[in-house]
């Protein structure tokens, strides 16, 4: 079975060109090994810089691919290269996939003695394994602890904090192991946020107090083990904001006693000690509670310059602003809401709020005065949109896209709204937001529809985009230019883009090189053995073969241009010059380039 909707542009859009080029070059090579299905996964061992092959897992639905997930350590832009290589290998081999049971299916065939055999041997194949068991009996098995029939009963607790404290400490221990083994990659913010996410989820479900129990067990074995991780150099203040961050809506969303605030007081002021980075948003959050006068004050409508304040605000205020927000919207209480979001400035709570409480034509009016970002304005648009005001959706976007904003998000606001005129039957409107789109990231895509889009005007806009389109030299561009340049047919502007590209942009190039052979072959042939011989004089024999593809192309071009003659007495010089580069030599001699 292949993955519906995958091909090799769709995989470009999910990696950066240098991930794509040599992704390709490890499927070539044959990397890619025992690719094999179960249901609507693909999983595959690509060979790698490390000893063991790394694990890519491709998840598919009718529509395509839904995640992608990869062992190595790359994090950057987009899918890294094994995953690149293992999509190629389902596209273009599919009949390798070996297909296999689910597990849903495999587990269906178990009894219970089956089941619990089973779960046996793999924890003494893999002992670690036992800590995610204890894990999920503890929080799916373990009986609520019973109330207590007194007025002064304690705090209903129902969770162990134990799995919590032992994940934290897993981390760590990970984190070492990995640093000791060479290891460059960290993560341990990335999984302490997974785990954090997990004890919020109390908070999510009303249950703060199993929430601070969450917190607590994890935040002490932060502080326990941390020196464990300090001393290969990792520092704390990420990891600490992330904590900083959940205790402060744990805090806020549990009433706590005198006492039990007194004892969490000395916990943090113990714990940032011990970790060496401030907890001053939950410090400040348990200190203020919900009784803080000037609180009180907005909550009732009186809004100064101060805010949320009784003096100067800290550089934590939005950070503590948006926590109280967040748990307010949790409760339903809207008109604190708005007070408190307009007296901290917090335009893009504000505004979407007023139009979550059915107040369109406010909102419109305050959005005036208030909008500062493409962000807050795009927030806004779609908030509009969902409540039914399309017209005023369009209306703000189109604002919005005047507004600062990064070119990812002007591309992607501009998208949006051009998709909503059309909705509208503007025309006008989709159009000149498509330009828009284009303008901020060009792609053959937008540049087709804003051709459609023009109707009668098709001609001056073509040369409006061809014109925006030389302007841009942005490395993330260079596959759309040569796209569009070539379809039209512009050789010397797709030349002009790939002419000074490095290895990694080789397959744009050859592309360009492919529809340039009969018109610009002496470009081709110059281009093409230059940068075989750069290859080759490096002598570095895994990339010989991307030699032999660029001498290919300069065969081609030699060809194409009435020049056998001339070909064959260049093959025979660098069979001279790399004559005791055997295995080159052999790849000359083997390939077409006779």
């Amino acid at each position: 079975m292949t993955i519906p909707q995958l091909s090799e542009s769709v995989l470009r859009r999910y990696a950066n060109a240098q991930s794509f080029a040599r992704g390709k070059d490890y499927y070539r090579s044959g990397a890619v090994g025992y690719l094999q299905q179960r249901g609507n996964t693909l999983q595959a061992e690509v060979e790698g810089s490390e000893d063991e092959p790394y694990i890519v897992c491709l998840t598919f639905d009718e529509k395509g691919v839904t995640s992608a997930d990869c062992t190595c350590p790359y994090s950057f832009d987009g899918w890294c290269k094994h995953i690149v290589a293992t999509a190629l290998a389902g596209l273009h081999e599919p009949e390798s996939i070996e297909e296999r049971p689910t597990l849903e299916s495999l587990l269906d065939g178990l009894d219970l003695a089956q089941t619990r055999e089973l779960v046996q041997e793999l924890i003494a194949e893999e002992p670690h394994l036992i800590e995610i068991v204890d894990e999920y009996v503890d929080e799916h098995l373990t009986e609520p602890a019973s109330a207590q029939p007194s007025a002064t009963a304690p705090r209903r607790i129902s969770i162990n904090p134990a799995p919590f404290r032992r994940a934290a400490q897993q981390i760590l221990r990970n984190a070492v192991r990995d640093w000791e083994s060479g290891r460059d990659d960290d993560s341990i913010q990335y999984d302490f946020e997974a785990l954090i996410a997990k004890a919020q989820g109390f908070i999510e479900r009303g249950d703060g107090p199993n929430a601070l129990v969450a917190m607590e067990a994890i935040t002490q074995a932060c502080a326990d083990h941390w020196q464990e991780v300090a001393d290969y150099g990792a520092d704390s203040d990420d990891v600490v904001g992330l904590l900083d961050q959940a205790w402060t809506e744990a805090i806020l969303s549990t009433e706590l006693t005198p006492v039990e605030k007194k004892t969490l007081q000395q916990h943090l002021t113990d714990w940032q000690e011990e970790l060496g980075s401030e907890l001053c948003l939950s410090q400040e959050a348990l200190r203020q509670g919900w009784d803080y006068p000037s609180l009180q004050k907005v909550f009732q409508g009186h809004i100064t310059e101060l805010g949320a304040w009784d003096g100067e605000r800290p550089d934590y205020a939005d950070d503590l602003a948006q926590i109280r927000l967040k748990i307010l919207d949790r409760q339903g209480r809207y008109a604190e809401y708005l007070h408190l979001a307009e007296a901290e400035s917090q335009v893009e709570q504000y505004l979407t709020m007023l139009v979550r409480t059915d107040q369109v034509e406010t909102t419109m009016e305050a959005a005036k005065t208030l909008l500062s970002s493409l962000a807050e304005a795009f927030a806004l648009a779609r908030a509009l949109r969902e409540k039914g005001a399309q017209a005023q959706a369009l209306a703000i976007a189109q604002t919005g896209l005047n507004l600062q904003g990064t070119a990812h998000h002007q591309h992607e606001l501009a998208v949006w709204a051009s998709d909503l005129a059309k909705e509208l039957n503007d025309v006008r409107a989709a159009l000149a937001t498509r330009i828009k789109a284009f303008n901020a990231r060009p792609s053959l895509e937008d540049y087709q529809i804003a051709l459609k889009l023009a109707g009668d005007e098709e001609s001056t806009v073509r040369t409006e985009l061809l014109q925006l389109l030389r302007q841009h030299s942005s490395w993330d561009s260079q596959s759309a230019r040569v796209g569009i340049f070539l379809q039209e047919g512009l050789l010397d502007d797709a030349i002009t883009v790939v002419k000074d590209l490095g290895y990694y942009q080789g397959e744009l190039v050859k592309q360009v090189m492919a529809a340039a052979v009969h018109q610009h072959p002496d470009w081709v042939i110059e281009n093409a053995c230059r940068r075989a011989e750069k290859i080759m004089d490096a002598g570095k024999a895994n990339a010989y073969h991307h030699a032999v593809e660029w001498l290919q192309q300069a065969q081609a071009a030699y060809l194409a241009s009435g020049q056998p003659a001339a070909w064959q007495a260049y093959r025979n010089r660098l069979l001279e010059r790399y004559a005791r580069k055997h295995k080159l030599v052999g790849m000359l001699k083997q390939r077409d380039l006779a």
